[in-house]
């Protein structure tokens, strides 16, 4: 892994930016050959405000379909006169409507949108049941048809908590460590009677969240045992794709990171820990 860069090079400033999205339209965060991702469309749009190329660093890589109320990404654009005040308002009006941004600001140093970040939360819903969802609210809702217990649920997910290899619940990549910090895996009924969990973590695998999501359900549904899903996590027996739990129903509602004087130890921490990793 290339060391991250914690400072701006000479001549630029870093701006860190939050924003939020519908990912129902979008094929992921990252760029893609003749694909509409989101690093994409926010680039291009930074590109033009500032008459420079933009290369943009994201808190959380979100899979196609995903969505976010707070992302938070970092860009270092050239050091010329700008106008912070109203940057976010211009992106705005070059935006589509399913991209917002909600703040830009000068970034403190040694921040670094990727490597900085203790955490991050997401939250993951389902109308079981054969609930009947409101078209409005078709996006971020995945339905099940079965009835979910959530007791049962929160039971298996609880053996999940901890710092844990979750190779049996992350899609290989080449390089890359599965070892999490897991810290919440809490589910409960929303007030219109849906299911929500809440998932926060220092760091996910690729397709994580939705692996355990997946998993969980089939607890919640008396298909497996409450102890199964520590016996896959312990065994390192990867789940089978068909439990993996659609991306709509899946949300990234915060991040977060620690003071300004400590940016600089928690990106070395996390830099030291994710050697090897892509």
């Amino acid at each position: 892994m290339t060391e991250p860069t914690l400072n701006p090079e000479s001549g630029f400033r870093r701006l860190r930016i939050q924003l939020a999205y519908d990912g129902t339209n979008f094929a992921g965060w990252a760029k893609q050959p003749d694909q509409r991702t989101l690093q994409e469309e926010l680039e291009s749009a930074i590109s033009l405000i500032v008459r420079a190329k933009a290369d943009s660093i994201v808190a959380g890589r979100t899979d196609a379909g995903v969505h976010a109320t707070h992302q938070i990404i970092h860009v270092d654009v050239p050091e010329a006169e700008l106008d912070i005040e109203n940057f976010a308002y211009r992106l705005n009006r070059i935006l589509d409507e399913d991209l917002r941004i909600f703040s830009v600001k000068e970034a403190p140093a040694n921040f670094h949108a990727r490597f900085s970040a203790t955490s991050r939360q997401y939250i993951y819903k389902i109308a079981d049941g054969a609930a009947v969802v409101p078209p409005i609210e078709r996006f971020d809702v995945a339905p099940w048809f079965r009835t979910l217990d959530v007791d049962a649920l929160n039971e298996a997910s609880s053996k999940m908590i901890g710092e844990r290899d979750f190779a049996a619940f992350c899609k290989f990549r080449e390089g890359s460590t599965t070892i999490r910090n897991l810290t919440t895996f809490n589910w409960y009924r929303l007030p219109n009677g849906y299911l929500a969990a809440d998932v926060i973590a220092d760091a996910f695998c690729y397709s994580m969240v939705r692996n355990l999501i997946g998993a969980a359900v089939c607890v919640g549904e008396g298909r497996f045992d409450k102890d199964w899903m520590g016996q896959m996590l312990a065994n390192k027996v990867r789940v089978s794709d068909s439990y993996v739990f659609p991306a709509k129903g899946l949300t990234l509602t915060n991040v977060t990171y620690p003071k300004d004087e400590e940016l600089p130890d928690r990106a070395a921490m996390t830099l030291a820990r994710r050697i090897g990793e892509d």
